[in-house]
């Protein structure tokens, strides 16, 4: 298999983007999803039950040592940073805030790209601060495939910006084409 695992992170506009992307992908869809989406310290878990009722795939919030599944989307909870170890389970951890934000894109990225080197996409869409941008940098060095939302089509252009002034992303897509790309790379993985 050519792809293990999809990593993505978003911010401001996320909800829309997010819900676009689960409710397109297919049932049985192989690989695991694990998602950043920045949130305040205090938000619950209703969001996550609405995406788990109306996806094809399983969704749910990622817990403390648990091993990454195929074909499951996994949600940082939100104040904690969510890391992916080299055995392919999270930690969640209560660290200092990175680019603002706890959970952290670029903590996620960075442990994602160590765990599962060439095998992983790395994914940027809408947001408000540069966060991912380091994470997906790290991903390009281990040999992944990195995919940026357009920023003149993301509902808030600053991480897809400042993603693509870091790194060389393989591909920049509106998101309805990136959804579609996902989809066929993993298809015909």
């Amino acid at each position: 298999m050519k792809y293990a695992a999809i990593v993505i992170g978003l911010s401001s506009g996320g909800m829309n983007a997010i819900k676009k992307l689960l409710y397109a992908l297919p049932s049985g869809f192989p690989v695991p999803i694990v998602i950043v989406q920045h949130l305040g310290s205090r938000s619950d878990s209703t969001w996550i039950s609405n995406l788990d009722q109306n996806s094809n795939l399983q969704v749910k919030e990622a817990d403390e040592k648990e091993t990454i599944i195929k074909g499951r989307v996994y949600i940082a909870p939100p104040n904690y940073h969510l890391l992916i170890e080299k055995d392919k389970t999270f930690s969640l951890t209560i660290g200092e805030k990175v680019n603002f934000a706890r959970p952290s894109i670029d903590l996620l990225f960075e442990s994602a790209a160590d765990a599962y080197t060439h095998s992983l996409i790395g994914v940027v869409l809408t947001g408000s601060n540069h966060d991912g941008a380091n994470g997906l940098k790290r991903i390009q060095e281990k040999g992944g495939f990195i995919l940026v939302e357009d920023p003149l089509t993301a509902e808030a252009p600053g991480m897809p910006s400042s993603a693509i002034a870091l790194t060389k992303p393989d591909r920049v897509l509106p998101l309805e084409e990136l959804i579609k790309e996902l989809i066929g790379m993993v298809q015909n993985n």
